[in-house]
């Protein structure tokens, strides 16, 4: 049995494309040996590293929690099914956002075709005279914590 993998090996094992492992390793989630040919050569271990990343980014966990949570680990070892329990545990409030937020983005969304404008004229009625500016750039009304805003009346259109 092969002792080590190259980035091929890797990439087909994981399912991962080259690229991504390269720039993985660049920050730090994933290590790899070299040969005398600078070549990179991957323990077997590193397999179950890009399994973590690949389904904690699948539920939606930036690479930057993802590193502070490999970075926390022992030894930097690879992670086992407690470890996973435990950062899981300690990501739910983030996702519990996000879950609401995204609830919230379905719910404007399906409004607003419902109204059958599509236009930033109509859309305007959500932010009149653009009083959400005094808040700060980015966009306002669908932030994590801010409660949905109230939808303004639809108003018939006038044909002619």
């Amino acid at each position: 049995m092969q002792e080590t993998l190259t980035i091929g090996d890797l990439s087909v094992r994981s399912g991962v494309a080259a690229s991504a492992l390269r720039y993985y390793e660049r920050l730090g989630l994933i290590r790899a040996g070299r040969t005398g040919g600078n070549q990179r050569r991957y323990e077997r271990a590193e397999l179950r590293r890009v399994a973590f990343i690949r389904i904690a980014q699948q539920v939606g966990v930036s690479l930057e929690d993802i590193r502070t949570a490999l970075d926390s680990l022992p030894d930097s070892r690879t992670p086992t099914a407690a470890d996973w329990a435990r950062l899981s545990a300690g990501w739910r409030g983030k996702l519990d956002e996000r879950i609401d937020l995204l609830t919230r983005l379905r719910d404007d969304l399906s409004g607003c075709i419902g109204c059958g404008c599509l236009s930033l004229q109509r859309c305007a009625l959500y932010n009149l005279d653009d009083k959400l500016a005094a808040e700060g750039p980015g966009p306002r009304l669908m932030q994590p914590g801010r409660p949905a805003p109230p939808q303004p009346p639809i108003r018939p259109r006038r044909r002619g």
